[in-house]
């Protein structure tokens, strides 16, 4: 969790925000975010590869471009399991780097 921190106030918070929030109708967050939870190979490439296109999180529908972070697949494994545990969040799901790359392999 803290090396998945670290990552996120690194990487994520720019967009999503410190307490994963994200900014009203033009970033969705990841705060107790039904998207997140119920979507997690895709969560785990659009951070690999990035995402474009309408999702719908929580009701509302996000269009905008997020571009591949450029991270690793133990980088990715950490920022998964903080976001899924952090803000409201649970999961018994555990992300481990085998995880993570046979979800990018898809």
């Amino acid at each position: 969790m803290d090396r998945g921190s670290k990552l996120y106030r690194k990487n994520c918070v720019v967009c999503h925000g410190k307490n994963g929030t994200g900014k009203g109708k033009r970033i969705p967050p990841l705060a107790q975010s039904d998207y997140l939870l119920n979507n997690i190979d895709k969560s785990i490439r659009g951070i690999k590869y990035g995402l474009k296109g309408e999702i719908m999180v929580n009701g509302v529908t996000y269009d905008k471009v997020m571009k591949p972070s450029g991270l690793t697949d133990p980088e990715i494994t950490d920022i998964m399991n903080f976001i899924l545990n952090s803000w409201d969040n649970t999961t018994e799901t555990l992300i481990t780097v085998e995880t993570v790359k046979k979800v990018i392999k898809q």
